[in-house]
Parts: C-alpha cells; sequence; structure tokens
C-alpha cells in the first residue's frame, strides 16, 4: 500500500548522514533534534506549540488527560474511525458517544452531533479521515455554542487545509482546543518507528501537556500531576527532520495519483471515488472507493491473485465491536457507517507510484467489472 523503501531511497544519504550523527551524540532520549523538529513542525503548521509524543493513542490520550475530562464525562466522537480514537476515550473513564458519518465525505455528521449533545458532553472529537478535514467551521461553532472543547484527531490528514467561509485557511489539527497526530510510517509524516505529536496554540495548556508526557514533571523529580512516559526518542525526530520539508511534494504526488484514479474510474457506475469537501484540500492518506452492488470479496480476490494491494479501512463499525458493548450505542443512528464498512476498498497511493503502476491497477481493477 506505501513503498517506504523507495521513499527512503530518495532521501537515503540525508536520513543516514542524520542517525549517524545521532548515534555518536548518544543523545537518544531528549536531543536537540526532538526541540527542533517541534520548532520546524509549528512553524510548518503555524501553531505556537508542537509537543512531541510516542505515538498517536498517546497524543489522544495526553489531550483527555490535559483538559482535565472526568470519568463519566461524554466525548462525541465517529464510529468510522481507528479504533485508538475512541479506546482512549473508554481507557480514561470517560463515555464514548458515536455518531455516524457524512457518506460522501466519511467524516462527522454535524446534524447527528448537535442531536447527540447533553449536560454530560465535555469534548468533541472529530476524525480528519483518510485525508481531509472534517467541517471544523461547523464543528467550532457547535462546540463553542456548547461550551465544549474540541480535539482533532489529525492522525491522517497532516498538512491538509482548511478553508473558512471567510477565506482564511490553517492547516488540519490547528483550529480545535488541541489536535494530535501519528508518524506511524505509513502515515503522509512517517518516522521508521512509533511517534506522535500534539498541536496548541494556549501557552498554559501546551504546559501542561508536556509536563503530562513527562510523568507529570515540569521541574526533574517535582511531579506536579499524574503522567505518563511518552516520549518522541531523537533518532525518529531526526528521521522526521528531514522528511518534513518534502512532506507537501509528498500530497502532491499522491493527489496525482488520486486524480489518475478518479479520471480511470469516472465512468464506472459500480464504483464512487472519493469526494474532495470543499472546505478541505486531500492529502490522500488513503484512496478510498465505495462499491455499488459489487461483490467487495471477489473483487478483492481477483486483485490478490494479480499482486495489487488492497485494504478495507475498516471492515467493522466501532458500536459492534466486542470490547465497547457496554456503552449499549444505538446502531439505528449509525447506518451510514455500517454500510460504509461493508463496501469500502482501499487501493495503493504513495509517493513513489509510477504512471506504469497505476495503469496497471485501474485497468485491473475495471477488468473485474467488465468480465
Amino acid at each position: 500500500m506505501v513503498d517506504l523503501q523507495g521513499q527512503y531511497a530518495k532521501i537515503q544519504t540525508e536520513i543516514d548522514q542524520k542517525i549517524a550523527s545521532i548515534l555518536q551524540s548518544a543523545a537518544f532520549i531528549k536531543g536537540k533534534d526532538v526541540s527542533d523538529f517541534e520548532a520546524e513542525l509549528a512553524s510548518y503548521l503555524g501553531v505556537k506549540h508542537v509537543i512531541s509524543c510516542a505515538n498517536g493513542t498517546d497524543a489522544l490520550q495526553i489531550a483527555m488527560m490535559g483538559l482535565e475530562l472526568q470519568p463519566g464525562d461524554e466525548v462525541i466522537t465517529v464510529d468510522f474511525t481507528f479504533a485508538a480514537t475512541v479506546e482512549v476515550i473508554a481507557l480514561l473513564g470517560l463515555k464514548p458517544v458515536l455518531v455516524d458519518v457524512y457518506p460522501d465525505t466519511m467524516t462527522m455528521n454535524l446534524e447527528q452531533l448537535k442531536a447527540a449533545i447533553t449536560p454530560q458532553t465535555k469534548a468533541i472529537v472529530p476524525v480528519h479521515l483518510f485525508g481531509q478535514c472534517a467541517d471544523m467551521e461547523g464543528i467550532v461553532q457547535i462546540a463553542q455554542e456548547n461550551n465544549l472543547l474540541v480535539i482533532e484527531d489529525n492522525a491522517q490528514a497532516i498538512g491538509a487545509d482548511f478553508t473558512f467561509k471567510n477565506g482564511k485557511t490553517q492547516k488540519a489539527g490547528t483550529i480545535g482546543h488541541i489536535g494530535t497526530t501519528s508518524f506511524f510510517p505509513s502515515k503522509n509524516l512517517g518516522c521508521y518507528g512509533d511517534g506522535g505529536a500534539l498541536f496548541t496554540n494556549d501557552d498554559v495548556l501546551a504546559e501542561k501537556l508536556k509536563s503530562i508526557a513527562n510523568h507529570g514533571m515540569s521541574t526533574r523529580y517535582y511531579y506536579d500531576r499524574i503522567g505518563i512516559n511518552s516520549r518522541l526518542d531523537t533518532l525518529q525526530a531526526g528521521i522526521l527532520r528531514i522528511k518534513l520539508p518534502h512532506l507537501d511534494t509528498y500530497a502532491a504526488a499522491r493527489r496525482k495519483v488520486a486524480d489518475f484514479y478518479d479520471q480511470a474510474f469516472a465512468n464506472c457506475d459500480q464504483i464512487i471515488t472519493p469526494k474532495r469537501a470543499h472546505f478541505s484540500t486531500h492529502v490522500f492518506h488513503q484512496y478510498t472507493l465505495q462499491l455499488k452492488q459489487v461483490d467487495r470479496s471477489a473483487l478483492q480476490k481477483h486483485l490478490n491473485e494479480r499482486d495489487i494491494p488492497n485494504m478495507i479501512y475498516y471492515p467493522v463499525p466501532i458500536h459492534t465491536q466486542k470490547a465497547y458493548q457496554n456503552f449499549k450505542f444505538d446502531s439505528n443512528q449509525l447506518g451510514v457507517t455500517k454500510q460504509l464498512c461493508e463496501t469500502v476498498l482501499s487501493l495503493p497511493i504513495h509517493t513513489e507510484m509510477e504512471e506504469e503502476q497505476m495503469k496497471y491497477i485501474t485497468k485491473t481493477v475495471l477488468a473485474f467489472f467488465n468480465k
């Protein structure tokens, strides 16, 4: 689904030199590259503070701890997402409230969001799925009207731009109270291990988040609050520093693949290509089709036999998962998610794809429908 070896080959000299310099310094934890990367990413995003951590799941947990959400508080997020979004809510003793997504953009349905708010609701976690933003202008307005906190799950859309109705633009993850992201290797900005980060413009909150990620310390061996141990190591930070200047080029390469796919599938009535929201650029972490009256398993078999990678993100709704049955979600309100889980299929999309590969993939997909 991604060609990390090909991507590495293009920046190998820089990467190898950076790794060698860190090995020679032996500053493996909290080396200078960590703080330098945080500053450089903050500059790229146009946000005051970036706080790095060990992974994207930790970033979500640290965000909720930093906002001092209490057991029993309700947190609204979407059913159509990776489990980590909901996992950390449950882990902290909070109550996840799941709403559906729009069938075209696959991001949070604002009408359902408004209907789900109760006196116990304290926060909203929109997910910027597959590479584009949820409707943050609408979400922030709803949050302000109800005095709610907003945590953006931006694990899949780093570098995307949100455009407000007045023409102002902001980077995904910088609009709510806190944004979170993951640097898992397959992400658009991925390291060579695990990593994550939080973004905020709030000076006081930034210090609290930094402290929570470091055992609750602000001064060494003085514990001001309960924290966790969640660090981005220096090697990963150094690698991310090399890759960050390429992020927009990577996004452009992914969009080129998406445009090719769009044109190739435009006349196939059984394929719905990804919708681009008018308020967000799309950085295509995934290229996800929706299939209409198609035997998806048969199509996957057809692709697998011809060595074409493909994945289902996500095959099972969160609300039906065994781990979350105690929360008694209303499945009648989550029909779009159920439908998406039964019909989506993602094709390879990455920075190293060549036209011959794209032609082979699209012709092979279309051949399935022309049998």
